[in-house]
């Protein structure tokens, strides 16, 4: 008889200070209960399976000297044949991606060009109606996040992530 193994993800995410996250929080609470409870609002840094060598991407974190940036949004979007919502980041967000660079120097070379955003409502848990859509637009979200630390998340199974490790940027 075989054993069910343990499902582990581990990523890195920049989570939105407390000050900041109030409202779009408010709007996750509401729209993805489920998401909700699961993880904070954030944005992913590197996902799960860009992972692959975790000591490579620590050492990297402790050794990164990068200071705290920004990201503008843009207006909410549908995505996933509009089951999901998100609030995309705009512009080019160049210290994003160098900082991903930099993260994965030495595991992934040339990383996928990710776009950073926030997402309020997960596809995987939630379908968003016309109906939602419409009252998310009318939210005035954020339009400009500061971002000064980098956490190293795990989730088992389906169960809530969990902070391993945060590295404060300077």
């Amino acid at each position: 008889m075989k054993g069910k193994m343990n499902v582990k993800r581990i990523q890195l995410s920049l989570f939105i200070n407390e000050k900041d996250s109030e409202i779009i929080e408010s709007v996750r609470k509401e729209f993805n209960p489920v998401q909700y409870e699961l993880i904070k609002c954030h944005v992913t840094l590197c996902r799960d399976e860009e992972m692959t060598a975790i000591e490579k991407v620590i050492e990297n974190l402790e050794n990164l000297r990068y200071p705290t940036f920004m990201i503008e949004f843009g207006c909410v979007q549908r995505f996933s044949d509009g089951k999901g919502v998100l609030i995309p980041g705009i512009g080019n967000n160049e210290s994003f991606h160098a900082l991903r660079a930099l993260i994965l120097r030495g595991v992934i070379n040339n990383p996928v060009k990710q776009e950073p955003h926030i997402t309020l409502m997960h596809p995987r848990n939630s379908t968003c109606t016309d109906n939602n859509f419409s009252k998310i637009e009318k939210t005035k979200l954020p339009d400009k996040l500061e971002f000064t630390k980098i956490s190293v998340i795990q989730q088992e199974e389906k169960s809530k992530w969990n902070i391993l490790k945060s590295f404060l940027l300077t």
